[in-house]
């Protein structure tokens, strides 16, 4: 049997007695706890207890003593009063059920104020502390039938089971049944922007509208990244750590896809606008193009300069970045070798000097003069091209006798041109610095129109002529076109008329060579008879745009057709003379799409201004150019 006796004891509030019971002095009152639903409800009583009855026991408490609980106070001749309860088994038959049923015995002592002025409010109980509450907690209670009670007069307050010892939890457990707050964590799917300032997202793509709000820059939203297991992580290391299987390039200067576009469009679409020939004998095809491919540093200048002229048709980004790619690869590999060729130059004049520089490296030269013209560069980046070709041709014989043909006619075509419209470029071979070869082949077989058939030594003459009246106007000398210049200007006139071509009539090479000498002669009346309009050079501007007109719109003629079309126009004093210019522009533009073409027609319409308002500083259309800081290859 478990004895209860040092048990606290359990405290019943005096206005919870049944009055009934009621006395003066000490009295006893048996009951049982199924008539007390407070006590019913105690966690220290096994819900097996329902069908026990224990008697409480009350000696020495009258009815008047709990009646002056209800008044002002207890007389002051009111003895403490003690409750004794007993807890004991009433049925032989729960013993068969529960053998283990013990009776345990609660003591109650009721503290009173024995001043007779004392309140009742002051009248505190005394709990006694459980010396076995560790025991009582592993009591379980019964289940209690709620409806046992409900006839019950007597209650009792609740017991309040002793806290456990030790640290109270931080976060409590929560109460069964009761709702849990759930706490929001912070969202991770905002901009980055809101995110680092710790700002509310309201998420809008692409950009929030708090951000806008707020007058700042939307820097986006954070890439997704998708979840990966450890053993996926583990095989991309592990691919990652295996060998390359990669294959070098082919081609050095052929990389990737763009690169091949570029080759492709090289091959059968640039190549045939920059010479006559357009088929596979083209020079550029047959001989700079095999010989890249054994030169990293000529195979970049040929890639940026096919991206430079794709990139007119197709402004596209990635071609864009890659043809700077190749000029920056082809200007880094020609310094390199240049250097290298200089550190190695012989020491004893026995040696043979053309092991100084190699093919390639000329040619590369030619080709980032070009880039300038598909670029349609207007401030003179062609001269340290065209300067470094010289230097190189006029102290470097080529070693292919084919590539030296083809290089020599090329640079004096561009050299030529170029004295044209500029006021310090002047022809090589004036003064000797560079001669045509030795080999001059038929006027068929040059890639240019005008070089190896002699008409570009008249242009070059002409040029002469026009610096010396220059000067001569300069100085302040009248006529500024004295008898030594009429005189070799006539020289000049007679051999134009006397020029014949090669090509056969009623061709388009035979009409480009008719348009070519009709230019030249335009070109040495507005060198020597002052600017104004006339029969004779009206006459001759009509007769060179009929020419033009006969060239098919996709004949190769048209590659070189911008020289000729300039000088027509600087010379077009008629209205509809211009309106025709302005149409061959427009063709040609379609044809080559070289993008030189377009400051070329600016020119000619500047000057065309000039001679509607002062007709006679119309003569000088290099000193126009000059004045409107523009230096290009009109070719």
């Amino acid at each position: 049997m478990l004895s209860m006796q040092k048990s606290s004891a359990f405290v019943f509030a005096p206005t919870e007695l049944d009055s009934s019971h009621r006395h003066q002095g000490n009295s006893t009152r048996s009951g049982s706890f199924s008539e007390n639903p407070a006590l019913a409800d105690c966690p220290f009583i096994d819900d097996s207890s329902v069908s026990h009855r224990a008697s409480i026991s009350t000696d020495g408490l009258s009815n008047e003593s709990l009646e002056s609980w209800d008044g002002d106070g207890p007389s002051a001749s009111s003895p403490v009063p003690e409750l004794e309860v007993k807890i004991h088994d009433v049925s032989q038959s729960l013993h068969s059920t529960f053998p283990s049923t013990t009776t345990a015995t609660f003591t109650f002592n009721m503290v009173t104020s024995h001043e007779s002025d004392a309140s009742m409010d002051d009248v505190t109980p005394k709990i006694e502390e459980l010396d076995d509450a560790d025991e009582l907690q592993s009591i379980k209670p019964l289940a209690v039938d709620p409806m046992a009670n409900a006839n019950s007069e007597v209650t009792a307050t609740p017991v309040n089971v002793p806290r456990k010892r030790g640290r109270p939890r931080k976060h409590p457990l929560p109460i069964p049944g009761g709702q849990l707050k759930i706490t929001k964590g912070r969202s991770k799917t905002g901009c980055i922007t809101c995110r680092r300032r710790k700002k509310k997202c309201d998420e809008t793509k692409p950009s929030c509208l708090n951000c806008q709000k707020n007058a700042v820059v939307c820097e986006g939203y954070p890439r997704k990244e998708v979840w990966k297991s450890g053993k996926q992580k583990l095989e991309e290391s592990a691919r990652a750590c295996m060998v390359s299987r990669s294959l070098p390039f082919l081609i050095d200067g052929i990389e990737d896809d763009t690169d091949r576009r570029f080759l492709d469009h090289f091959v059968y679409g640039f190549s045939r606008v920059l010479t006559l020939i357009n088929d596979d004998s083209n020079p550029f095809k047959e001989i700079l193009l095999p010989m890249a491919t054994q030169h990293r540093g000529l195979m970049h200048s040929l890639m940026c300069l096919s991206g430079s002229h794709l990139s007119g048709l197709d402004p596209e980004p990635k071609f864009i970045a890659r043809k700077y790619h190749h000029f920056h690869c082809a200007i880094q590999d020609l310094q390199h070798n240049l250097l290298i060729k200089a550190s190695s130059k012989p020491s004893n004049p026995g040696e043979d000097p053309d092991l100084l520089v190699e093919d390639p490296i000329i040619a590369s030269t030619i080709a980032l003069s070009l880039n300038t013209i598909c670029e349609g560069e207007t401030k003179g980046e062609y001269r340290m091209h065209m300067d470094a070709a010289k230097h190189l041709l006029k102290h470097q014989k080529p070693r292919n006798e084919k590539f030296r043909q083809f290089i020599v006619e090329f640079f004096q075509y561009h050299d030529v041109s170029n004295s044209v419209t500029s006021l310090d470029r002047r022809p090589a071979h004036l003064n000797g610095d560079l001669r045509l070869p030795d080999f001059v082949p038929h006027a068929q077989a040059g890639m240019f129109l005008g070089v190896f058939d002699g008409l570009f030594n008249y242009i070059s003459e002409v040029t002469r002529l026009r610096d010396k009246i220059r000067q001569r106007h300069n100085e302040g000398y009248e006529p500024a076109v004295d008898y030594q210049i009429l005189s070799e200007a006539v020289s000049i006139d007679s051999a134009i008329r006397l020029w014949e071509t090669s090509y056969p009539p009623n061709t388009a090479n035979w009409s480009l060579a008719q348009l070519y000498r009709q230019s030249t002669w335009v070109y040495l009346y507005r060198t020597i008879r002052p600017s104004q309009p006339g029969d004779k050079i009206g006459q001759v501007v009509d007769d060179g745009l009929a020419y033009l007109d006969q060239l098919p719109q996709d004949a190769g003629a048209y590659s070189i057709v911008l020289m000729p079309l300039f000088l027509l126009g600087c010379s077009a004093f008629l209205q509809h003379q211009r309106e025709r210019i302005q149409k061959g522009f427009e063709t040609l533009k379609s044809y080559s799409n070289l993008r030189n073409i377009e400051p070329a027609f600016k020119v000619v319409e500047k000057v065309w201004e000039v001679m509607d308002s002062n007709i006679e500083e119309s003569w000088d259309w290099e000193k126009i150019i000059n004045d409107m800081e523009m230096d290009f290859l009109i070719t």
